[in-house]
């Protein structure tokens, strides 16, 4: 359920009314809107009937059930759309983000480089996974806490805010101490318990769908995270699996405008790990932003042909450059369409 409070409700009724909402055992989720809040109820239909009963408090406008299983992700819960601030970038308003930079950290050299090469493309968040999920036990699993050193490191010349994933429960804390974004990759949107983890953080979070991963199945993930506490996530659409073996997975545009439709978190694309080649990113890049994609998250590698995991997915430097001026002319195309159709 959500409770829609009239427009001139004061601060003193919204608190009453989160008050009340506490008292007979649901939790409360305040969303401040631009003419009214909204307040989420989340919890078990036991006491539902009681709930009721907030539709006679003072300022309180009415109270709607959602009956999606997503309640505070679905589009109702919320006045607009949600923006994630990560110090003065916005992720969600206007401005098409990118995302850029190796799959693994390598090494000092190699990431400061990958840095440079993001921020001078015009990237506004640097990538670089310092715990990597592979398939094969054997295969390089990334740097760790050395690898998130050599992040911060890299945050600090070049003023980008990070993104990295993390993997583990017992790593959560850990991660946030370095990084500004959370990622949750593919493998790990249904660890339960590192949904629920990282909702405790105080960082947003980048959640990628599974590569059999319903959008349902998505949403309900993010809804683990809200639900315990944390407002600040984004949805990532990376590929999915199908019979297509021409790519490494098949890349579900049309989950864009539905889940536009559905949530108002933001959404970005992953066209790298789509595509699996780096040839395929530019074009599935266009497609993102047309769609209607707040940003993209891509891999781009001083050096593919030497790097230790995904350097066939990888922009080389040039490659980069010229994605991102595409982006920079096609996300001015989208934003005059927007305000001539206004």
């Amino acid at each position: 359920m959500v409770i829609i409070m009239k427009k001139n409700a004061t601060e003193k009724q919204v608190d009453h009314v989160i008050g009340w909402i506490e008292s007979v055992g649901y939790r409360a989720h305040p969303s401040q809107g631009v003419e009214r809040t909204i307040i989420g109820i989340v919890g078990d239909d036991r006491g539902k009937a009681q709930l009721k009963a907030t539709e006679h408090l003072p300022g309180v406008e009415k109270v709607m059930a959602i009956l999606k299983p997503y309640k505070l992700a679905s589009r109702e819960s919320r006045d607009g759309d949600t923006i994630i601030r990560v110090g003065d970038l916005e992720i969600g308003g206007p401005e098409f983000i990118v995302m850029a930079g190796p799959c693994s950290i390598e090494s000092e050299a190699q990431l400061l480089e990958s840095a440079y090469i993001a921020r001078k493309g015009g990237a506004q968040v640097l990538r670089g996974g310092a715990y990597k999920p592979r398939t094969s036990p054997y295969s390089f699993q990334g740097m760790e806490e050395e690898g998130l050193k050599i992040l911060k490191k890299a945050r600090e010349k070049t003023g980008l805010p990070v993104v990295t994933e993390v993997m583990n429960t017992t790593d959560v804390d850990t991660v946030e101490q370095y990084a500004d974004i959370l990622q949750i990759g593919a493998r790990n949107v249904q660890n339960f318990a590192l949904l629920k983890k990282v909702g405790q953080a105080r960082k947003p979070v980048l959640l990628k769908r599974g590569m059999m991963c319903t959008i349902e199945e998505l949403l309900m993930a993010a809804e683990y995270i809200l639900a315990a506490g944390n407002d600040n996530v984004i949805l990532c659409e990376r590929g999915i699996r199908t019979f297509e073996t021409a790519t490494r997975n098949t890349l579900d545009i049309s989950a864009v405008p539905v889940l536009k439709e559905l949530t108002h978190l933001p959404v970005i694309v992953d066209p790298s790990h789509a595509a699996g080649h780096w040839q395929y990113v530019k074009p599935l890049a266009r497609t993102a932003i047309v769609a209607g994609a707040d940003g993209l998250i891509v891999e781009v590698h001083p050096e593919p042909a030497k790097a230790i995991s995904d350097g066939a997915q990888s922009l080389k430097p040039e490659k980069f450059y010229e994605l991102m001026e595409e982006m920079r002319i096609l996300s001015e195309v989208m934003k005059n369409r927007i305000e001539v159709r206004q």
